[in-house]
């Protein structure tokens, strides 16, 4: 079994072990695992690990090249930068995306030559917002998961679950979400969640009967966010395209 690291440290807390030891920690696994029968884990094929590193490295180079383009906007706003400055900035980003094209074509390889891949890569792109890059992204970290998770789990996987605090003086304490999962699956629904409320009117319906309600504008595009990768979830267990129309209902775009 596999279970969360952060599961096992409370319950040393519970257990009241303060010390840490091979042989402490070896006894609280062991009880561990008989008090709460962890589920069995099916390892990830060696295309799924694949496709996840190369999406993972993917995303690292895509931050660089952001923060270069970042510094070569820097560079351009003064008019003392020595241009010699600005070329090498300019030749380190023409280096990323040379970087990022190279393991974006392994990827796409790899989804091409397997057929569930493949069939899911088509089911997904099917959604507004979905451009190559963000399908990929998501249906690297998505593929490793157990088909056996349900969409409020995977939501948990990606940190997109709302974490209340209702309990004495904090009782209308807004609720946050918990940012405690997957951080690259996390950020692969931020831009197409953005695309989708611009372009799609569904998706639009929904985010503005949100902030009618109330919701701050963030908290209505990380709602979108979480309807999407559930939406995207369920595609890839059904076998069929994203349908915003069927994701975003009546009952979810009423205004108030």
């Amino acid at each position: 079994s596999v279970i969360n690291p952060k599961s096992f440290h409370n319950f040393a807390k519970l257990m009241l072990k303060n010390s840490k030891t091979d042989a402490i920690d070896a006894q609280l696994l062991a009880e561990y695992g008989e008090r709460m029968s962890p589920r069995l884990w099916t390892p990830p094929t060696s295309i799924q690990l694949e496709l996840r590193a190369i999406g993972r490295h993917i995303n690292r180079l895509t931050g660089h090249r952001t923060r270069a383009k970042n510094e070569l906007h820097a560079l351009k706003a003064t008019q003392t930068t020595l241009l010699m400055l600005i070329e090498d900035e300019e030749e380190a980003i023409n280096a990323f995306d040379k970087r990022i094209e190279r393991f974006r074509l392994a990827g796409r390889a790899l989804i091409d030559n397997c057929p569930t891949l493949s069939a899911q890569f088509a089911h997904m792109i099917a959604a507004p917002g979905m451009g190559e890059i963000s399908v990929f992204a998501a249906l690297a970290e998505l593929t490793t998961l157990p088909v056996t998770l349900k969409s409020a789990q995977v939501s948990r996987h990606a940190g997109l679950d709302v974490r209340l605090t209702q309990s004495g003086a904090s009782i209308d304490k807004p609720g946050r979400i918990s940012k405690g999962g997957n951080a690259y699956l996390r950020s692969a629904m931020y831009m197409p969640a953005l695309t989708a409320i611009r372009c799609d009117p569904n998706v639009k319906a929904f985010y503005e009967a949100l902030v009618t309600r109330g919701k701050r504008k963030m908290q209505a595009i990380v709602a979108v966010m979480r309807k999407y990768l559930t939406g995207l979830w369920a595609c890839m267990r059904a076998g069929e395209d994203f349908s915003t129309a069927k994701l975003f209902s009546g009952k979810h775009t009423q205004k108030a």
